[in-house]
């Protein structure tokens, strides 16, 4: 089957079927144009709480899926590919959060939705890397427990009165370690009018020699309002297909062409295809997990509620 006799298929079967298919930013540009909506995980995270059909089909990772769910318990998700699991999330399990907090009784838990429900059910609030100085801000709190990425931890740390304990100690994103300052300065030297736009999963050294830090849907947003036409960016090398198709007058360099989340590459429109045809890989979350991770998440969504998901 060639690809836009699978793409004719997936338009029939989410309309016979009454789905739609939520992709992440990271997903390859077929999967990114057949879907209903194409998001970083805070926007997915808002647009699966508000869904009317009834089956919801994620073309992203494990807990991208988990939330849905646990925001959905009424309807079926599904995920293109169970093997998509986020390394990140698998660095942060439930018992290391919960020792954190007994070591720690005064401060509470932001958890990064990049992270297993059953830790997430662990925390006070989720974040995502769009609004994490923003949650934590809302806290009435001296102290927060922040997981599991270290250097997230250090771009809210230089935003907050808090103090921001990372939890592990050690907790990244393999691909986002990539980018080393040597890729920037490089580019930048290449392109010396280019806009540096740095994700802040990046190391510390990486982030300070960005113009703008920003998550994947603040990217978009700044490319909107950006007066410069070229921008290096810093960030999974799946955003450059969505930046190019949303911005064709634009140039987009990446930082680093090695940087692919290869968790996020498994879907394809196959994969998406049999997801829907069958309704098979469906995201199940115990109830008493979903519960306290569907009240975390919704307290993450009221903070940022009214404003420009950054």
């Amino acid at each position: 089957m060639n690809t836009s006799e699978l793409v004719e298929r997936i338009i029939r079967l989410k309309k016979e079927r009454n789905a739609i298919v939520l992709a992440h930013n990271y997903q390859i540009p077929e999967v990114q144009e057949v879907a209903d909506f194409v998001g970083d995980s805070l926007e997915l995270a808002v647009r699966s709480s508000n869904v009317q059909a009834e089956t919801i089909v994620f073309a992203g990772v494990d807990f991208m899926a988990e939330t849905a769910a646990v925001l959905n318990p009424d309807k079926r998700v599904v995920i293109t590919d169970p093997e998509a699991k986020c390394p990140m999330a698998a660095q942060l399990p439930a018992e290391l959060v919960r020792e954190a907090k007994r070591r720690n009784p005064g401060a509470q838990t932001v958890l990064y939705v990049n992270t297993s429900a059953e830790a997430r059910a662990e925390a006070d609030v989720t974040c995502t890397s769009a609004n994490a100085a923003e949650v934590v801000n809302a806290l009435e709190c001296g102290e927060v427990l922040f997981g599991p990425d270290r250097n997230l931890a250090w771009f809210v740390q230089r935003r907050t009165d808090k103090r921001v304990i990372p939890l592990p100690d050690y907790g990244y994103c393999y691909v986002h370690r990539i980018f080393t300052p040597a890729d920037i300065v490089s580019r930048k030297k290449e392109y010396p009018d280019a806009e540096v736009l740095v994700h802040p999963e990046c190391d510390p050294q990486v982030q300070e020699l960005a113009d703008h830090l920003c998550s994947t849907s603040q990217m978009i947003r700044r490319v909107k309002v950006s007066p410069a036409r070229r921008f290096i960016i810093v960030t999974e090398i799946g955003m450059i297909d969505r930046l190019k198709r949303e911005f064709p007058d634009r140039e987009f360099i990446p930082a680093n062409q090695e940087a692919v989340c290869r968790q996020m590459k498994r879907t394809t429109l196959e994969k998406l295809y049999e997801s829907i045809r069958d309704m098979k890989n469906v995201v199940r979350v115990p109830p008493d997990i979903g519960k306290r991770v569907r009240a975390a998440t919704e307290r993450m969504i009221e903070i940022t509620r009214g404003r420009a998901h950054d």
